[in-house]
């Protein structure tokens, strides 16, 4: 039995490897199953040497033998704590439900805790092995049993919200928690636990954590980036230069000299595509030389920049506030002849968020639309990649921000009370590192 820990701890050691060697953004959920693999580690070093030990009562002193046996039940319990905290990060990140479960799951976690330092514990002598029993083990499986209820329970609660593979993984691990505990529990000699818990650890990983999987969705955002860029509307750049060519003409003024300089200069930034992340202060000098050009185009147009100065060094997915604004010219001021305003502002959202708004005063949405974007947005992942249509810039500007700061951080929109609508961009606050 003790082969079968160390053949355990050996396999997710280089899971463990290969996860915290390859290139990822830490979020909430990714440190969450950080955390889980080293409890899950420590869990089945404490695993092996319990095996042993109860094996050998008659040479390993008791007080040994407790206190093994504790920190074995010890770190099974936040084992389980840390599955159930893993399934409702992914619940919320699908559902954006405020997870209510919480604060019971980490006062059962102290109370599961203080059980296992204070309960007395009874070992079993049988000629097919010996095992602990009483009432220490039975408040291990209530313990298993609190958690498990609560995790299964969010999965059905929510199943018709869940994606299909997340929904598969919660699935599977809850099926695999329930057919090794009750083994467990009909057969007390066969110490399965730690097979148990890789299972589900190896579950969580093979179907959601796979760096492989990550990095196919780093790559599928990048080329979705890069073909945005590439299509910078040809119709802006055809019609600007010929703005410039009739200005040219009536008359040789240095301003055709500056807005030449404002379109070499949006091309220049516009195609940087080496850096996911640049400061607030690179995307708002392309920005202003997009925006400047297109006030030229249509005089009656103008635009207004209420920028916090201590936000200019802040980082941000690279190419997401021009797409916006282009959105909110094509969807919002077109209907009223590009005759109105749109206005940037960026300003701290707490602590360590930022939010950057566009708000326009366009024509607003038509009828439905409005639900139809909300949709678009809160199912990005089901959304497949789009290399045409009205709604790319948006989607991918949603699927990059998800990416690279978190399924907390997004998109999102709505309407103003005085017409027209306000793009809501919510971004983790980071300094750019000089």
């Amino acid at each position: 039995m003790l082969r079968m820990e160390i053949a355990l701890f050996l396999v997710l050691a280089f899971v463990a490897y290969i996860y915290f060697s390859a290139e990822k953004r830490y979020t909430g959920l990714h440190r969450t199953f950080s955390v889980l693999l080293v409890v899950v580690l420590l869990h089945l070093v404490f695993d092996g040497i319990t095996v042993y030990t109860v094996n050998h009562l008659d040479t390993v002193p008791r007080l040994l033998n407790d206190l093994f046996h504790r920190l074995f039940i010890g770190t099974m319990i936040l084992v389980f704590y840390l599955f159930y905290q893993y399934i409702a990060i992914l619940v919320d990140e699908e559902t954006g439900k405020l997870r209510r479960l919480d604060r019971a799951a980490r006062i059962y976690l102290v109370i599961a805790e203080l059980g296992d330092m204070l309960l007395p514990i009874h070992y079993a002598v049988t000629p097919s092995g010996n095992y602990s029993d009483g009432i220490h083990v039975t408040f291990c499986y209530l313990s298993v049993a609190f958690y498990f209820l609560l995790g299964t329970g969010l999965l059905i609660v929510n199943w018709k919200q869940m994606e299909t593979k997340k929904r598969m993984a919660i699935g599977i691990v809850s099926l695999v928690e329930l057919i090794v505990t009750t083994l467990q529990g009909f057969h007390h000699t066969w110490l399965i636990s730690g097979m148990g818990i890789t299972l589900i650890t190896l579950a969580f990983y093979l179907i959601l954590e796979n760096p492989d999987i990550l990095r196919a969705e780093l790559v599928e955002q990048k080329m979705s980036m890069l073909y945005l860029k590439s299509q910078v509307n040809p119709h802006f750049l055809y019609n600007t230069l010929d703005t410039i060519r009739i200005q040219a003409q009536i008359n040789g003024d240095r301003k055709v000299a500056d807005l030449l300089m404002r379109l070499v200069d949006f091309f220049r930034l516009s195609v940087k595509v080496d850096r996911p992340m640049v400061s607030l202060d690179d995307e708002m000098e392309l920005l202003e030389a997009y925006m400047e050009l297109m006030c030229y185009r249509y005089p009656e147009l103008t635009c207004e920049y209420d920028i916090d100065p201590e936000l200019g060094g802040a980082l941000v997915p690279n190419f997401i506030l021009q797409p916006i604004v282009e959105n909110s010219l094509l969807h919002g001021l077109k209907n009223k002849g590009y005759r109105g305003n749109v206005t940037i502002l960026a300003r701290k959202a707490g602590e360590n968020r930022m939010e950057i708004c566009v708000r326009d005063t366009g024509s607003g949405f038509a009828e439905g639309k409005k639900a139809a974007v909300d949709e678009l947005l809160r199912d990005y992942a089901k959304q497949a990649p789009k290399l045409e249509g009205n709604s790319i810039g948006i989607l991918n500007v949603q699927k990059r921000i998800k990416l690279l700061c978190g399924r907390e951080y997004g998109l999102s929109y709505t309407e103003n009370e005085t017409g027209g609508v306000t793009a809501h961009i919510l971004l983790p606050l980071e300094e750019e590192i000089k």
